[in-house]
């Protein structure tokens, strides 16, 4: 039995013939992953998604390139084909997001209060810009920001090349940056286009 800190292409190769092993793979990256999938389709189904995200990545293991020894671009391109099959309920989330309220300020921190208001009134018009936003240019501009994949991850992730990468990017930049114009969203929108 390989050593835990096996690399995860060994990780998977070894859960071709101990399929036990495919924990580690779980262990490792099922934390990143909730953490993408909830942010992209509300924590109430994340839960889910993960668990089909590892069940899909099990059952193709044995198609796993095995010269890849980081197996997050691999997970994240699954998960996020997961999300485009829940696109609805993702949409039905950024309305949802859209009409939530305030959370009541901390009294006495002026400053955190200031900026809790503006990001709070900022929200539904990120969120509305996101929903606008293509499929494919939402996946990998929230691949980016989010998860700070890089441009060849996010190409292995989506099984696209480089060079579309860089312009579904730039384009999803374009159009966050002029429905966020004048709105005064500049920070929210550095945010998630700053990240590379």
């Amino acid at each position: 039995m390989r050593s835990a800190a096996a690399d995860d292409a060994a990780v998977i190769e070894s859960s071709r013939r101990e399929p036990e092993r495919f924990a580690v793979l779980f262990d490792r990256h099922a934390p990143h992953i909730h953490r993408y999938l909830a942010r992209r389709a509300g924590r109430e189904v994340a839960d889910d998604l993960v668990a089909e995200t590892f069940l899909t990545a099990f059952a193709k293991r044995d198609r796993y390139d095995l010269s890849y020894t980081d197996a997050r671009p691999w997970l994240y391109g699954i998960a996020t084909n997961l999300v485009g099959q829940h696109r609805r309920d993702e949409v039905r989330q950024y309305r949802i997001r859209q009409a939530a309220t305030a959370e009541p300020a901390m009294a006495g921190h002026a400053e955190r209060v200031a900026s809790d208001v503006t990001a709070q009134a900022m929200r539904p018009l990120l969120s509305a810009a996101l929903a606008a936003l293509p499929d494919g240019d939402r996946d990998v501009l929230l691949l980016i920001a989010w998860e700070q994949l890089t441009y060849d991850e996010v190409a292995r992730a989506l099984a696209i090349p480089v060079g579309t990468v860089r312009s579904r990017l730039h384009r999803a930049r374009a159009k966050l940056r002029q429905a966020l114009a004048g709105t005064g969203a500049a920070a929210a929108h550095e945010e998630l286009t700053t990240n590379e």
